[in-house]
């Protein structure tokens, strides 16, 4: 295997086509919206499943899947202060509002647009 893949469940998914690739550098490799698209950074391939995609199906036991929860894309940065910056400035939501360092560096956590989280995190040099 050459990529590692995500799946988040999305809302609008031309909408989180476009946050992905204007706000965190992903870019764009296959685009069958309004129902999937998937973008790549770095090796990891994320999948934005939205309502119609084989992905976002109602499980066997009638539950749907939806966006959310806790586990998260961590995406590493060199300048994480510059990146808030410029994020808050576009108007990204932010799930925690301060940046949190810890013994392997720094992070914060913020929102797309269906309400999944992305982690972004600075390395302690």
């Amino acid at each position: 295997m050459s990529k590692v893949s995500v799946r988040y469940m999305i809302d609008d998914v031309p909408t989180a086509m476009h946050f992905y690739t204007t706000f965190l550098e992903f870019t764009l490799e296959r685009d069958a919206s309004p129902a999937f698209a998937a973008v790549v950074r770095d090796g990891v391939r994320l999948l934005l499943s939205g309502d119609g995609s084989s992905g976002k199906r109602p499980l066997p036991d009638g539950r749907h899947q939806v966006p959310g929860g806790w586990n998260r894309v961590h995406l590493e940065v060199t300048d994480l202060a510059a990146e808030v910056e410029r994020l808050r400035a576009a108007g990204v939501p932010f799930r925690t509002e301060d940046i949190v360092t810890g013994p392997g560096g720094a992070q914060i956590i913020l929102d797309d647009p269906s309400g999944n989280p992305v982690e972004l995190f600075q390395a302690r040099r």
